[in-house]
């Protein structure tokens, strides 16, 4: 398997993948109509579309840091068969396919703790305990996003797996940040509410360029569009003044963005045409 790597200065970001999974097209399309949205992803007999478990590793000479890391292995058989889980090789031995162990990295960070954003967190040790996959790395996470997770509502209940992220705060291993923050040298996490109340997305700089990853605000290329907001966003209102402020940026600054979901495209940059926002696929170099 090859890996997209894209060079700003010198910084190199890998885009890795835990997998794939399929979930409701209606429900990750919200209120636009399927005859539009199957024209970007074809549904399956169960309305399911395909979707990808992306995630980045930036590595910049000083540090690396892995954002998010998929579904993982915990994910109890029957949802995995829920899901129509494919893990193969799975987001480890991705890493350690470009000759990256676990324990070489320094930060992960969570855009938010939905079980297929941070299922990799953590694994199912000889002991039968769950202990973090990365045991150097500090885990990045909104503090009032991890209070959510702890004590999540009715409604988003089944997204939140506790031994995903609790073991984190028993190995010393958890940094709760509040608001955009640096993580390491031109990285820093960006608050962008809407699909959780404090979801974040990650923005890396170096030489002047910038790669912005868009976590579940904008989760494939196919939700460029601003309607295409999913139902499974909390206040999706937020998302959309989110949505059209960060893709004004992208523009006005010629960002690289990535994507969380999307089974084809880790990479795009975005245009404006005729007062839509379009998604420009990238040449993307492998490795």
């Amino acid at each position: 398997m090859t890996h997209p790597a894209l060079n700003l200065g010198s910084t190199r970001i890998y885009g890795l993948r835990d997998g794939y999974f399929y979930l409701d097209g209606g429900a990750m399309f919200g209120v636009v109509p399927k005859v539009l949205w199957q024209k970007f992803f074809p549904a399956d007999e169960n309305n399911r579309i395909k979707l990808g478990l992306n995630s980045l590793l930036v590595d910049t000479g000083a540090k690396r840091i892995l954002i998010e890391t998929g579904i993982g292995a915990n994910l109890k058989p029957r949802l995995a068969a829920y899901y129509s889980l494919e893990r193969d090789p799975g987001l480890v031995q991705s890493l350690r396919n470009l000759k990256f162990e676990p324990e070489s990295i320094d930060y992960v960070i969570n855009t938010h703790l939905h079980f297929d954003h941070c299922g990799g967190n953590t694994y199912l040790n000889e002991a039968g305990e769950f202990v973090p996959t990365f045991s150097q790395a500090q885990y990045v996470i909104q503090k009032c996003e991890w209070e959510h997770g702890k004590n999540p509502s009715a409604r988003d209940k089944p997204s939140y797996i506790p031994s995903n992220f609790l073991p984190l705060q028993s190995h010393n291993q958890l940094w709760l940040v509040e608001g955009d923050t640096t993580i390491a040298y031109g990285v820093e996490v960006v608050m962008a509410a809407g699909h959780t109340n404090c979801h974040q997305c990650v923005k890396i700089s170096s030489d002047e360029k910038t790669v912005f990853f868009l976590g579940d605000m904008i989760p494939t290329s196919a939700h460029i569009g601003l309607p295409y907001i999913m139902s499974y966003d909390l206040y999706p209102m937020e998302t959309l003044q989110n949505k059209e402020r960060y893709l004004e940026q992208a523009i006005q600054e010629d960002w690289t963005v990535a994507f969380n979901h999307d089974p084809e495209f880790y990479f795009g940059k975005i245009a404006k045409v005729n007062d839509k926002y379009k998604f420009q696929p990238l040449e993307i170099e492998s490795s």
